[in-house]
């Protein structure tokens, strides 16, 4: 039951993310939607593996915010 709320939770964070990002450079949308991104991966690839797929989702969100930083830092210069 945790993990389908946790993954509903980044879900709803998917949708509004963009709306929110109006006034954000580009190296900081690409860092938060590489978090979000990361953190559903992270969490859907615990959650297959057997493990927490809280442990998943932190580390998911940490790696996919520092490469959507570098792409978006790559796309604004």
């Amino acid at each position: 039951m945790k993990k389908i709320v946790i993954v509903g939770l980044l879900a709803a964070l998917c949708l509004g993310g963009p709306m929110a990002c109006t006034n954000m450079s580009k190296t900081q949308q690409g860092a938060a939607s590489g978090a979000v991104l990361g953190a559903l991966g992270g969490a859907g690839i615990a959650a297959i593996a057997g493990g927490y797929a809280g442990w998943g989702a932190l580390a998911g969100a940490g790696v996919g915010a520092l490469a959507g930083g570098i792409v978006g830092h790559t796309k604004q210069h």
